[in-house]
């Protein structure tokens, strides 16, 4: 009788042991060095702070192979098939090299804390030569269906990493020096209207400030003190007798006016553009 009680209390042990190992952490990192996970500081997030959006100028073929092939990537591509596909170019745990030399507010090189997602969208056209040797520039709109399959992927995205709304951006946003997508035709009212970014500026106090600003423009260096203020990477006080300082301010507002005045986007200060930043930036008068 004695063997068999101790063979049972030895199946009994065995079954224990193996109950336990089904519920222990793993205690080895992906290479195989020993570790011990049964802890978790709560002082932690994601180190995902930005989602910055794109569009790739070109066609899925090219889009892909620069994507995939050349020096730059994305996490994600949102495809122009129909319907669209999402393609994962880059895991999310990894650095995609999508935005370069950017910054927002006291942020810089946003490739290390940024998902980056590009839509396969021409960016823009230009129309035939008119009689004095111009060419208008035709901005192309975003295919529904694109939309349609990006917002779900960017309310995800956001959710999971709990990224603000406010860091919700475009890449001439966060590069305003040399970059301009996802231009003028994105619908980031729309974005704005289910709440995965910031609310748009109210109608009635911009048109309050337009009137105000109608007959008082501010000079250029209030304008690139606000833009800084908002978050674009520009000095707030840099001197504007600086020819290189004048066209940057002129980038920053041209990608400013491109999302919350796109019917006009000239780089030129005016009434409406004061005002929007103004509301944007719950600001004081010059």
């Amino acid at each position: 009788m004695r063997p068999r009680a101790l063979t049972g209390a030895v199946a009994l042990c065995a079954l224990w042991l193996g109950g336990c190992a089904l519920t222990t952490p793993p205690t080895t990192t992906p290479g195989g060095v020993p570790i011990d996970t049964r802890y978790s500081s709560r002082a932690q997030d994601s180190r995902v702070q930005f989602l910055v959006l794109h569009y790739t100028a070109g066609g899925l073929e090219s889009s892909l192979r620069t994507l995939t092939e050349g020096d730059v990537s994305a996490h994600y591509l949102v495809t122009d098939e129909t319907p669209p596909r999402i393609l994962r170019l880059v895991p999310e745990a990894r650095r995609a090299w999508h935005s370069g030399a950017s910054g927002w507010q006291r942020n810089r090189m946003l490739n290390s804390s940024s998902i980056g997602i590009e839509i396969v969208h021409p960016g823009y056209v230009l129309a035939p030569p008119a009689p004095d040797g111009t060419r208008e520039r035709i901005d192309m709109p975003f295919a529904p269906a694109q939309i349609e399959a990006l917002i779900p992927l960017v309310k995800d995205i956001a959710t999971r990493h709990g990224i603000r709304p406010e860091h919700i951006l475009g890449h001439g946003e966060v590069s305003p020096s040399y970059k301009e997508d996802p231009g003028p035709t994105f619908p980031w009212r729309r974005l704005a209207d289910l709440g995965l970014t910031p609310p748009w500026p109210d109608a009635a106090r911009v048109l309050d400030r337009l009137t105000f600003y109608a007959g008082a423009l501010p000079d250029a260096a209030w304008f690139q003190r606000k833009l800084a203020e908002h978050g674009y990477p520009i000095e707030a006080d840099a001197p504007l007798d600086d020819p290189v300082q004048l066209r940057l301010l002129q980038r920053v507002l041209t990608n400013f006016q491109m999302r919350y005045r796109p019917a006009r986007f000239d780089g030129r200060p005016d009434a409406e553009s004061a005002a929007l930043l103004d509301v944007l930036s719950a600001g004081d008068s010059p």
